[in-house]
């Protein structure tokens, strides 16, 4: 599972001269349509229609009128999956949420849609770090009450303290 895959990689932020280097440390994965948590859940819009786009892109979306949170698209073309990028590490600091993360790393509308690229100033590395099973943890998403059985998914993936 992506979301699963990303623990441990490396989400790279080029802002100016300066390159910020976030370790992903929690992800939670959204499934498709049938995902009731999911925001493909009721078919194509034009705020989600990137997730039926190509895997690779980001989308970025606005919630509570004050946060930006930044998804990579993981799908098949028209299969609107995705993996929200919840939480990072920078030197040591843990940023825990996903409107802090874009908030720090200054993400917003502008990559939606885009493909995860340097020529974007937004990309993902792996830089060899080695995550066993037994350092990633899961859980229920977050947020996600309201999505009946998908409420109970174990889709959260956070690497262990």
């Amino acid at each position: 599972m992506v979301a699963q895959e990303l623990l441990g990689k490396f989400l790279v932020r080029k802002i100016g001269v300066r390159e910020i280097v976030a370790k992903i440390v929690e992800t939670e994965a959204y499934d498709g349509a049938e995902d009731k948590a999911a925001h493909g859940s009721h078919g194509k819009t034009p705020r989600n229609e990137v997730l039926f786009e190509e895997a690779g892109r980001f989308y970025v979306y606005f919630v509570y009128g004050m946060h930006w949170l930044l998804n990579i698209v993981c799908g098949r073309r028209d299969f609107p999956a995705g993996v929200l990028i919840r939480g990072v590490e920078i030197e040591g600091l843990r940023l825990d949420g996903p409107a802090k993360l874009t908030k720090f790393l200054k993400i917003d509308k502008s990559f939606n849609g885009k493909l995860a690229a340097k020529d974007i100033s937004l990309w993902f590395e792996d830089r060899g770090l080695k995550i066993k099973k037994d350092q990633i943890a899961s859980s229920k998403r977050i947020g996600v009450d309201y999505a009946g059985e998908w409420a109970d998914k174990l889709y959260r993936f956070y690497l262990k303290r």
